[in-house]
């Protein structure tokens, strides 16, 4: 089965810094664009970073209001996504999710276009 975990949540002041961690398994994690999506209380889900295959590792895509504060990296070697996120801010607040789709390819920014999600790992950010 295919298994997504996400770790590494929490809650930090305005300005400081967490690292996301989703460890993978049941497919073939590195063949595979992986991505985090996030969602904040009474809102949907939306975009926030992607990153290549184990082919095209170079290519990352953010989201608008991430972009320069969070990066995004993997280790294929151990089948684990990460979400560095610096300079957090309280609309910054979601569960985050990470997301992996069934085919191989860059499949979009979406949430529709992923197959597999973990359970979410809960960012908090306080002023």
């Amino acid at each position: 089965q295919v298994q997504l975990v996400e770790s590494g949540g929490g809650l930090v002041q305005a300005g400081g810094s967490l690292r996301l961690s989703c460890a993978a398994s049941g497919f073939s994690f590195s063949t595979r664009v992986m991505a985090w999506f996030r969602q904040a209380q009474g809102k949907e889900r939306e975009f926030v970073a992607a990153i290549g295959t184990l082919w095209t590792a170079g290519r990352a895509e953010y989201a608008d209001p991430v972009k320069g504060r969070f990066t995004i990296s993997r280790d294929n070697a151990e089948n684990t996504v990460f979400l560095q996120m610096n300079s957090l801010q309280l609309e910054d607040t979601a569960i985050y999710y990470c997301a992996a789709p069934e085919r191989i390819g860059w499949i979009g920014t979406i949430p529709g276009a992923y197959t597999y999600w973990g359970q979410g790992t809960q960012v908090t950010v306080s002023s």
